[in-house]
């Protein structure tokens, strides 16, 4: 799922890492659609640091089934716990915003549900064929939770067909079970693998660097994606979203960031984005073509 971080940034942290303020018309309008309209973006919750060029290119990011995990990845600023009832007007709900800000491009993605029968992928096949319905014109990113790696459940993203099916690795190997407690890398591997299998036109990963990973590590995980036919990877810096999460033992260098860009596109991905603010919907709307 998508990180939630804190853009406050404290004394030490590097001058690349400054964000500027989002401006622009389109950003503007946008913004004030969805305050007018208590609209839920990710956007705007995890105050991402790219919201205003993605709002400028017509690109918003959504969050369905809740704002409660029922994991506890030591990354993520997402609340932990029991969630909440599903909401079964949700997909309307989703779809009306997306309508309501005439976006071209959307990303859809969730919070884990362990502890629903079906993993929450009921709502996610109807957030799709609602916002299709709605939408006919914006093309689709899902970012789905690994579904415990049950393929029923991914059929249902399969039977949706949006553009792009996303499903992050978050980190390299030797961290998993650190960063990802309930989640397992061999796991998310043969999601991804399942996903091209059956017929996904696109699919992407997005790993974060600045956790402790050594190089050939990362080099290690950009080969296992490419050999499931992933066809694009993000890869951006971890910034802790509270004292509670993980602490940042590096800040990686632009420099290295285009170094795992070169090698990345060398392997074969269609599309690389790697730089120290890179999120995973990242200049989503091009990862279509």
């Amino acid at each position: 799922m998508e990180t939630v971080l804190d853009n406050t940034l404290p004394i030490g942290k590097p001058k690349w890492l400054k964000v500027k303020l989002p401006i622009g018309k389109k950003y503007t309008e946008l913004r004030g659609l969805v305050d007018k309209y208590e609209l839920n973006t990710i956007c705007t919750s995890g105050s991402c640091p790219n919201m205003g060029e993605c709002w400028g290119e017509g690109t918003a990011t959504f969050m369905i089934l809740g704002n409660v995990c029922t994991r506890s990845c030591g990354f993520c600023g997402v609340k932990t716990g029991r969630p909440e009832t599903v909401d079964w007007g949700e997909p309307e709900k989703v779809a009306r915003s997306i309508k309501i800000m005439n976006i071209k491009h959307a990303v859809v993605t969730s919070v884990d549900r362990d502890d629903l029968k079906d993993m929450g992928s009921i709502i996610w096949f109807e957030t799709v064929q609602a916002i299709r319905r709605m939408n006919p014109k914006t093309t689709l990113e899902t970012l789905i939770p690994d579904f415990q790696g049950i393929e029923r459940h991914l059929d249902r993203i399969v039977e949706a067909n949006p553009e792009v099916v996303s499903h992050n690795m978050e980190t390299v190997r030797r961290l998993t079970r650190e960063v990802r407690i309930q989640a397992k890398y061999d796991r998310s591997l043969a999601v991804l693998k399942y996903l091209k299998e059956q017929g996904i036109n696109r699919t992407k990963s997005g790993i974060m660097l600045g956790l402790g990973e050594l190089e050939e590590e990362v080099i290690e995980t950009l080969h296992d994606l490419r050999a499931a036919n992933v066809d694009v990877v993000t890869i951006g810096q971890y910034l802790q979203p509270s004292k509670k999460h993980l602490p940042v033992k590096e800040f990686i260098t632009p420099e290295q960031f285009a170094k795992y860009e070169k090698i990345g596109l060398d392997l074969g991905f269609r599309h690389v984005e790697s730089g120290p603010l890179v999120r995973s919907s990242y200049k989503a709307q091009k990862h279509i073509l």
